[in-house]
């Protein structure tokens, strides 16, 4: 048995700080549990005794004459340690601590929360808590609302967890309005022990719960709920409203990837890649949960629109194609059987537009033609109040034919007026209904993207032959001296010991090295300074393109430490690196930035000077799978030119995909690497190879400190490798 059946599945509970008086926390949990008509049974706990809702109150816990499955705490802070001690005593193992006055105080309620956590796996127990609402279970051999919001819980088959008890209290108080129910509910506050991945691996494989939504303000172990949720999502849908979206702090990152990055982009990341379908508004969450709870995953993303009128049924259609779906080809004996009960004046190609005369029986023999089509996967049927036809009666047929055909998802728009939703809210309803077609076409997408992401492969992180130890000793150098930013040229060099393909190139400290280098390479040639000091050539003239001789070699090299000593910048001057010149016009970008909580991301997208503008970029959470890499590279706009617009020729897909996972492997190699940029990664118009024409790394000195053994010894410090 697993030990949070003790706090979901209870067959007694304790409720210890249970109170006569009115409208307290005390008070309310133990009409909740009376209300709802808890299976098990109820010890009020209470220093005076007494009766306690009609029950016998315990002064203490350890007077309770049976066991004890799970203990809702509701005692003041201070008396919270000693509660769980005697808990402890009487054998129980499931806690809720609704008690605030923890870690969301401060410093002390911090430490209170360290002892109470130490407590609580000490004795093997579980904790909800501290400072939250509670938890519900609506199955009915349970029927336990263990919680003080003031509606009791609707039946369904959610599983939902908040880390705001305001906010779940809110929606419990709502959810017969939003026609939906839960199976299970917990509100995790704190989340000193159980948090929003331990619900996820709970509900994994309870049949009770068939979806599971997700309201969180942090992600404590980002690579456990990885992890979790990928698997998890490949059986069930997780919904999940991920607030806290603001960027602060990532304008203090110098690379390209840092600034672009930021924590909520490292968070949508983590959802894309573990499978969770992220909404941003209650509003969408809960439509998202209603086409959930009423719909099948369909086979495919074909669409069919039934409809009475003309209009919604175009901007439907045009809802589904923005999506990205397919509106359904009809069969010929679909069509015709359409053609053998709708009137002349009617459309029987899809959308299918029964007119505005369309009674209910055409509605119901419709929809049942639509459904047994071979061709079509998902239904919308929209319905507008004509000629005395009622919304209600139209809703009670559609859902008849539902019971019928439950293989298909089939939504309902209904343009009239809000007293019908508020009708539904009193039945049992098997369809989602929605006021407008925009709101349809939101929810079959949700219900393909699921059915994608059930359908994708899991995936590989493949690992390359590198020259590891180059790449050690490259940046090893760097530490020595005290540089967390390593040259272009260093930084080139790593790449190249990692398999990159970059261009060929040489280093020059004198003006007839570089010439020498140039000649070997052959020209035309580019000319980048690399300093130790500077990292933004371009600012200071230090790059110079399209060089054609010795001759342009020489003058430009000449400018440049000129240039240099005027601004003076020349002292940190290493020398020039002399590259191939390599021709296209398409310029990407691929890079790593450093969460301080999700860890390196990678991006990619349009490079060059356009990237800070444009902004065209996507990001994913290293280490990268194989169809990660490809689906980043075909997420952003620019895919296009790289498919080889107007004549261009095509990139090598396979080859810039390598240079992602390559990337992946770097970082993860190095954990101490917190950014690096490669801009631009260059689209060869002779081959399609995707070149990294410069590079930029740099390290969190500390840890690559520590990484490499960097010590001191007799006055001299070096890293030991």
């Amino acid at each position: 048995m697993n030990i949070l059946d003790k706090i979901m599945k209870p067959k007694s509970i304790a409720v210890i700080g249970a109170s006569t008086k009115e409208h307290t926390i005390g008070s309310d949990i133990m009409k909740r549990l009376q209300e709802y008509n808890f299976n098990g049974k109820i010890y009020p706990v209470n220093p005076k005794g007494g009766i306690i809702e009609g029950l016998q109150a315990y002064t203490s816990v350890l007077e309770v004459p049976g066991e004890v499955d799970l203990a809702i705490i509701v005692v003041n802070a201070k008396f919270v340690l000693s509660t769980i001690d005697q808990c402890h005593e009487k054998g129980i193992k499931g806690l809720c601590i609704i008690t605030a006055g923890f870690k969301e105080t401060g410093a002390e309620g911090a430490e209170l929360e360290k002892q109470l956590l130490e407590k609580v796996r000490a004795y093997g127990m579980r904790c909800v808590g501290p400072n939250c609402l509670g938890v519900v279970n609506t199955h009915p051999d349970i029927r336990m609302d263990g919680c003080f919001a003031e509606s009791l819980p609707e039946r369904g088959n959610i599983g939902f967890v908040s880390q705001s008890g305001a906010l779940g209290g809110g929606i419990l108080n709502i959810l017969k309005d939003l026609n939906l129910g839960f199976a299970q509910f917990i509100s995790i506050g704190n989340q000193a022990d159980v948090n929003a991945e331990t619900a996820l691996e709970y509900w994994e494989n309870d049949s009770d719960v068939e979806q599971i939504l997700l309201y969180m303000e942090s992600i404590q172990n980002p690579a456990n709920f990885r992890k979790l949720a990928s698997r998890i999502s490949k059986k069930k849908p997780i919904l999940a409203l991920k607030a806290g979206r603001s960027a602060a702090g990532a304008s203090a990152a110098s690379s390209h990837t840092g600034s672009l990055a930021g924590a909520d982009k490292a968070a949508n990341a983590l959802l894309q890649q573990s499978g969770v379908i992220r909404e941003y508004s209650l509003k969408d969450l809960f439509a998202t949960a209603k086409v959930f709870a009423n719909c099948p995953i369909p086979k495919g993303d074909r669409v069919a629109i039934i409809t009475n009128s003309g209009g919604p049924g175009i901007m439907a259609t045009d809802a589904v194609c923005e999506h990205g779906m397919q509106m359904a080809k009809l069969t010929d004996a679909t069509k015709e059987k359409l053609r053998s009960f709708l009137p002349a004046a009617a459309s029987v190609k899809n959308p299918v537009d029964m007119i505005a005369s369309a009674p209910i029986e055409h509605y119901k023999q419709t929809l049942e033609t639509v459904i047994a089509d071979e061709n079509v996967d998902m239904i919308i049927t929209i319905y507008l109040p004509f000629l005395g036809l009622k919304d209600i009666d139209v809703a009670k047929a559609l859902m008849e034919i539902k019971a019928e055909h439950p293989e298909k998802p089939v939504i309902g728009v209904f343009m009239t007026k809000s007293e019908f939703f508020a009708k539904l809210s009193d039945m049992d309803v098997n369809i989602p209904f929605f006021m407008y077609a925009e709101e349809a076409a939101d929810g079959l997408n949700r219900l393909n993207q699921q059915r994608l992401w059930m359908e994708r492969a899991e995936g590989n992180i493949p690992t390359f032959d590198v020259d590891y130890k180059k790449a050690q000793e490259i940046i090893a150098k760097s530490v020595n001296e005290g540089r967390d930013q390593l040259t272009t040229r260093e930084s080139i060099d790593v790449l190249d010991a990692y398999g990159i393909r970059v261009c060929k190139s040489g280093f020059a400290k004198t003006e007839d090295e570089a010439v020498t280098i140039a000649d070997s390479i052959g020209y035309p040639v580019v000319m980048k300074m690399t300093s130790k000091t500077t990292s933004h050539k371009t600012d200071v003239g230090g790059v110079r393109v399209n060089i054609q001789s010795a001759e342009q070699l020489r003058s430009e090299y000449q400018d440049l430490i000129a240039k240099l000593k005027e601004k003076g910048l020349f002292e940190g001057l290493e020398g020039v690196i002399i590259q191939e010149m390599v021709k296209g016009n398409r310029e990407m970008v691929c890079g790593i930035a450093t969460d301080p909580q999700y860890g390196p991301m990678m991006m990619f997208g349009l490079g060059g000077v356009f990237i800070e503008v444009m902004k065209d970029v996507t990001f994913r959470i290293a280490p990268l799978t194989d169809i990660d890499a490809k689906e980043m590279i075909k997420s952003v706009k620019a895919y296009k030119l790289l498919e080889g617009a107007r004549g261009t020729k095509p990139a090598q897909m396979e080859q810039i995909e390598e240079t992602l996972l390559r990337l992946s492997q770097l970082v993860n190699d190095f954990k101490f690497i917190d950014e690096l940029d490669i801009n631009p990664l260059l689209i060869s118009e002779k081959t399609g190879e995707g070149i990294a024409v410069d590079g930029r790394i740099k390290v969190r000195m500390a840890e690559a400190q520590e990484a490499l053994n960097y010590h001191c010894k007799d006055g001299v410090c070096a890293c030991s490798i």
